[in-house]
């Protein structure tokens, strides 16, 4: 039968122990447990228990009165009796070891611990053993309560070096950078609050935990320079410099935030390792400026225009100076303090057409309220209407030139476009031209061609019986004959020359019909000289006879 023994019962839980009995085994032995016997976890809540099988360990959790009992699958005793570590839960399910650590009780922590060595050494030895150890005491240490802290977390949170120094050996690396349910971890938890040396033993053990980011991008540098300690700020850029470059989700950096605090000593130290953060903006086009004249402290505005006098001149995207905002969170200390370097626009327009005059007066009736004004004043800050006048010629000057400009490049515009439909219209015109001028001399060669061939075949002067020509031996026979075939041939190069020609490019074609023209020439010269000579031929012996009749 299994029995339950309890103790020490108080408000944040109760402190018990549970022993199991089991009957004496029979004279038949009974096979020993594997050395992986599986780990069973039981966490009972109030009305619901759920159990978890991933390893080695038992542990039984009861939430409210809570009770966590760790167990190796291997303690078992000859008695038969399994003996289990006693854990206590509290409000948030915390552990025994959570409730340690919240008050810093390094003995009841290593009593935890040790509690583990005590049980199992009875039933382990050598590797085995220790093997055994450390992975129960990582499973304890590293268990996280409803808020997803670990008893790490919890004595990071509130400065306990010592029990720091005890858990840590124990935590695991996904351990270390577990985040709780606001985004924190170990190391980002303990430099919002400051404790430095709890910064210093965990960077030692892990440096790489300065690259860790709690929600919005938070890194612990900024955490710790928005709360202004300047111990752990040393700390972190000296394990990491390039912190200084690291932003939250809205663009603001350390830097940003520390001024915006008012904590001199905090900028002091980041100006010193890059006086160019103090032109850094945000996603506001804010610079650490804007934010060190929302507070209170004239000192990081000292600082910060010490390190670059030039920034009293930027503006955010709004077109807000830091002498507007000043003006608009009635800083009336420091609105002296911009107004005493001459870097200052005091007539500087923001986005919204106003000048800090302008912001001043309208804000509520106060003794700021009155000492910014005068101070506005005596520095020749004027209404933004009262600036404009001159502006307002020169803009409607510069609109009016801006209309003419448009206009004439309107008309400049149609007119080159008329030119060009003008140009395009010649070149079709053009095209046409020469494809008439192209159809007419093919025409024109066919018909030069045909009279040719015809010519040829029709022999001046007749043919005797044998189908030879009677005049072939005469000169002018002979010139007919080679006129009529250079006619020919010329006439058929040209219908060649257009039938293949590539219509399309205005240049070629214009050399093509130069060509043609002097082939056509040539051809009408020929069938001229042909048609002569032929002539000649058969009116040659007529016109000898009528002039000896006449005679």
């Amino acid at each position: 039968m299994a029995s339950v023994k309890g103790q020490g019962q108080g408000e944040s839980g109760v402190q018990m122990r549970l022993n199991l009995e089991r009957p004496s085994p029979s004279p038949k032995p009974s096979p020993q447990p594997s050395p992986r016997t599986p780990r069973m976890i039981v966490s009972n809540s109030n009305k619901s228990l759920g159990i978890s099988n991933s390893g080695k360990a038992l542990v039984v959790s009861n939430s409210g009165k809570a009770l966590v009992v760790s167990n190796s699958g291997k303690r078992m005793d000859q008695a038969g009796k399994k003996k289990y570590v006693k854990q206590v839960t509290g409000r948030h399910n915390d552990t025994e070891l959570h409730l340690a650590a919240q008050k810093g009780d390094v003995a009841t922590v290593k009593q935890i611990l040790a509690e583990i060595d005590e049980q199992m050494l009875k039933t382990l030895s050598g590797a085995e053993f220790d093997a055994e150890v450390a992975e129960i005491r990582a499973v304890i240490v590293n268990e996280v309560n409803e808020l997803g802290e670990t008893a790490l977390f919890t004595a990071a949170e509130k400065g306990y070096i010592d029990v720091v120094k005890e858990l840590l050996p124990y935590t695991t690396k996904e351990g270390i950078r577990l985040k709780n349910r606001s985004g924190f971890d170990p190391l980002h938890i303990a430099a919002n609050q400051g404790h430095h040396d709890v910064v210093q033993l965990l960077l030692e053990h892990d440096p790489q935990l300065t690259k860790t980011v709690a929600q919005l991008n938070a890194t612990p540098l900024i955490s710790a320079a928005t709360k202004g300690h300047l111990a752990v700020v040393n700390e972190l850029l000296s394990k990491d410099p390039s912190l200084l470059e690291s932003t939250r989700s809205n663009g603001k950096n350390a830097l940003h935030f520390s001024a915006r605090q008012g904590h001199a000593d905090i900028v002091k130290a980041l100006l010193a390792k890059d006086p160019q953060l103090a032109r850094r903006t945000d996603k506001k086009g804010q610079t650490a400026l804007h934010m060190a004249v929302k507070g209170v402290s004239g000192a990081v505005v000292r600082l910060l225009l010490q390190a670059d006098a030039a920034i009293v001149m930027l503006p955010d995207k709004f077109g807000n100076t830091a002498l507007h905002t000043a003006v608009r969170k009635k800083r009336a200390e420091i609105v002296q303090e911009l107004l005493l370097l001459r870097d200052t626009n005091v007539n500087a327009l923001s986005r919204d057409h106003k000048t800090a005059l302008d912001i001043a007066e309208g804000l509520p009736p106060s003794v700021e309220t009155v000492e910014i004004k005068e101070c506005l004043t005596r520095c020749g800050a004027i209404r933004a209407n009262e600036l404009n006048q001159p502006r307002d010629e020169l803009r409607k000057t510069v609109s009016e030139i801006k209309k003419d400009v448009h206009f004439q490049l309107e008309q400049a515009r149609k007119t080159s476009k008329n030119v060009n439909g003008i140009a395009k219209e010649l070149r079709k015109l053009h095209r046409e031209g020469i494809n008439n001028a192209t159809n007419s001399v093919t025409v024109v060669a066919v018909l030069f061609a045909t009279v040719a061939f015809a010519a040829i075949f029709t022999v001046p002067g007749g043919d005797d019986q044998s189908g030879t020509a009677v005049m072939a031996r005469t000169t002018s026979f002979k010139v007919s004959f080679i006129s009529n075939a250079v006619a020919l041939f010329t006439s058929l190069a040209v219908v060649v020359v257009q039938i293949t020609v590539v219509r399309g490019e205005i240049k070629s074609e214009r050399r093509v019909v130069e060509v043609i023209n002097k082939l056509m020439w040539l051809a009408s010269v020929c069938t001229t000289v042909a048609f002569i000579a032929s002539a000649y031929i058969v009116w040659g012996g007529i016109i000898d006879g009528l002039q000896f009749l006449s005679l």
